[in-house]
């Protein structure tokens, strides 16, 4: 690679990006480490595991920043299609882990086909809905959409993976709120919400799901079961003071009293072990990581590169608030990580992925201009 070309890329690269990205996967390996040391994990495999997953990551981003993220576009149907295999196979060949038939198993690592469809089905739905962003959103391209999306929610609920399936969802609302949604559209969409979580609450739920939610409203109906995972998870957020107990020496994390510590509630063990301070720079870096990827969209001139931002930063977005959310005891327990901090190879090596692509765009496109989809409100 000619060092001129390599100017320009260093030069188009949104840093700030890259620089929030690095220090949410420095917290959280910092916070494995934490969490390692209190299940005596002498050989730290969670942290090698973790580690391993960042550095082919990061291989991968740098691959993905510097091909054009236009050809995404062109194999958006055998990147979906890929999904939907994945997707159906690990029903019958996966891995069941805590009551969920998600993962694959290699040995040393393990991969989960529903965080490659959080980068599939945004591609797929940038490529579709990028065709139809001039013209007029009406109910063909509202239910086709949805028909998009409903597959892999479906094969999602059925692993059972209440959690991403919700999110998958919240990637197709965002997107088709960016692509002009009429506000009829909308309030029957939002009614039609409503009656399918009735649907879902008798018919598709199962009973720990039904219980997670019940718990999350009336705590003290299982303290010592789902209702005690947010306890102590609320605990440790509120025993850190601004400073916390220092890496490695929370009492709620190292005394193993928060569940999940390294998935769902490392947050939680953050919050503890390195306080206000570590919680604000988590925050910040989040922060910094969303604003980047919305700023691009909003002034990106190309509709793909624009529904692919919108459906990326959503993915994150929602992820992030869910997941602190859990945290604080502000909403129901569903499984879903931190983006890039939670343990999760298949999590951490999609996501860089994403923000790989991400970066291709802030490379590739020019800032001039405002977007050409617009909110259209009729």
């Amino acid at each position: 690679m000619r060092a001129g070309h390599i100017l320009r890329v260093l030069r188009k690269t949104d840093w700030l990006l890259l620089f929030a990205t690095v220090v949410l996967v420095l917290f959280g390996l910092s916070a494995i480490y934490s969490v390692a040391l209190s299940h005596s994990d002498t050989e730290l495999l969670n942290v090698k595991k973790q580690l391993l997953a960042g550095v082919i990551g990061f291989t991968l981003f740098v691959f993905l920043t510097l091909v054009n993220y236009r050809l995404l576009r062109s194999y958006s149907l055998v990147l979906y299609l890929l999904g939907l295999m994945c997707l159906l196979a690990v029903l019958w060949f996966g891995n069941t882990i805590r009551g969920t038939t998600g993962w694959f198993d290699f040995g040393f690592l393990s991969f989960q086909p529903v965080e490659y469809m959080k980068l599939a089905l945004p591609v797929a739905l940038a490529a579709y809905l990028s065709e139809r962003a001039r013209r007029h959103f009406g109910w063909r391209e509202l239910l086709e959409s949805f028909g998009i999306t409903l597959v892999p929610v479906i094969f999602t609920l059925l692993q059972p993976d209440l959690g991403s399936a919700m999110l998958l969802l919240a990637i197709w609302g965002l997107m088709i709120l960016f692509a002009g949604i009429p506000r009829l559209q909308f309030f029957l969409l939002t009614g039609g919400g409503i009656l399918l979580g009735v649907v879902a609450w008798f018919f598709l739920l199962a009973d720990y799901q039904k219980d997670r939610i019940l718990t999350f409203f009336e705590p003290e109906r299982d303290p010592l079961g789902i209702g005690y995972n947010v306890t102590q998870a609320i605990i440790g957020v509120g025993s850190g003071g601004w400073f916390g107990r220092g890496l490695g020496f929370g009492s709620q994390s190292q005394l193993k009293f928060i569940p999940e510590s390294q998935t769902d509630f490392i947050f939680a063990v953050i919050a503890e072990e390195l306080g206000f301070i570590g919680v604000t720079v988590i925050l910040l870096a989040l922060g910094a990581l969303l604003w980047a990827i919305m700023r691009r969209a909003r002034t990106l001139t190309d509709d793909f590169g624009a529904f692919l931002m919108v459906g990326i930063g959503g993915s994150l977005f929602v992820q992030s608030v869910v997941n602190i959310g859990m945290n604080l005891g502000l909403l129901p327990v569903t499984g879903l990580g931190l983006p890039l901090v939670s343990y999760g190879g298949s999590s951490l090596l999609f996501t860089l992925m994403m923000l790989g692509i991400v970066n291709s765009v802030a490379r590739s496109s020019p800032q001039a201009g405002s977007s050409m989809i617009e909110w259209k409100g009729r």
